[in-house]
């Protein structure tokens, strides 16, 4: 259930008010809906990648620039299942499967999506997709085929959006998750930090989080990897106490959600890892890569997790 204030300034409140004191209110409420020694370990996997026509600025997988990443086809079900295997020896509960597309085509290849989807819910892991827009149909489909939960991030404010990506309005984002939700499907849906927005612009993307009805079950939040060839190539580091407001605010206004640590982690110190995970966040992606960009060894987040007293969370 979402907090009752969701107007812009009450969520300016949160957000601005002292370290300590908002660290502490975000406490209470982790507390509250979650055990704060537990952190879900998720796996992303790149099922289909690069040749995307979307112009997204940060994205390493747009043919509108060259970052030198060499497309690969759709992977075939055996090695998706492999992958989805390693993961769960690996201590992952979460399997989520990316595709660089705009938009889910009926046809061949969504038929295989559907039966990735089938076997790898039958290894009873959590299954997530992020495979561009859907229609409600298509949602439907994947909802029968046993899918968990359906990424599709905001990325940015309704104001700042259009600055970055001009390939697909805000309004494709909202139906897309409008027909995830009306599906039955969890809503998995975020932001990026260090595009270039304003703070305004992060606290606007949260009001807009705090109307969907019902609210996120999961909320990831990016740090910016700026990546050569992509338009932000050169995009200034955000502030890490930034980062920590980000977290805190976001798990005050949304108790039950699993406030996620997604892309760029590779960006951040352990102790900044370890503030965000006093703030809230309780769940990580690892795993070599996230889609194509580095992640942090799978090795490391444990010896991470052991030195701060935590557990990976259990299916």
């Amino acid at each position: 259930m979402v907090a009752s204030f969701t107007t812009l300034d009450r969520i300016r409140q949160l957000y601005q008010q002292p370290l300590p004191d908002l660290l502490f209110e975000a406490q209470r409420v982790h507390r509250a809906h979650h055990d704060p020694s537990m952190v879900q370990m998720c796996t992303l996997s790149s099922i289909k990648t690069g040749a995307c026509p979307e112009d997204c600025g940060y994205c390493a997988q747009s043919v509108h620039h060259n970052t030198g990443l060499q497309p690969e086809p759709l992977m075939n079900l055996t090695e998706v299942l492999a992958d989805a295997k390693a993961a769960k020896r690996a201590g992952s509960t979460r399997f989520c499967m990316g595709a660089a597309w705009r938009e889910v085509r009926d046809g061949a290849q969504f038929d295989r999506v559907l039966e990735m989807v089938r076997q790898v819910a039958a290894l009873e892991l959590e299954v997530c997709c992020t495979l561009g827009m859907l229609k409600p149909h298509q949602a439907e489909q994947l909802k029968a085929a046993g899918l968990t939960a359906y990424n599709h991030n905001l990325d940015t404010s309704p104001s700042y959006y259009d600055k970055i990506i001009s390939t697909r309005t805000y309004q494709d984002r909202l139906d897309t998750i409008r027909a995830v939700s009306n599906a039955g499907i969890s809503v998995c849906c975020g932001g990026i930090l260090g595009l270039g927005e304003s703070v305004s612009d992060r606290l606007e993307m949260l009001e807009t989080l705090c109307k969907f009805d019902p609210p996120p079950e999961s909320i990831p939040i990016n740090y910016l990897i700026p990546i050569p060839g992509t338009p932000l190539e050169n995009a200034p580091a955000i502030d890490p106490f930034d980062m920590v407001r980000m977290i805190a605010t976001t798990r005050i206004l949304f108790p039950a959600a699993m406030v996620r640590l997604s892309a760029g982690r590779t960006e951040m110190s352990d102790e900044l890892q370890a503030m965000c995970f006093l703030a809230g966040a309780n769940s990580i992606f690892t795993g070599a890569k996230l889609l194509t960009a580095a992640n942090p060894a799978r090795s490391h987040d444990e010896q991470l997790l052991d030195r701060l007293g935590m557990v990976p969370k259990p299916l």
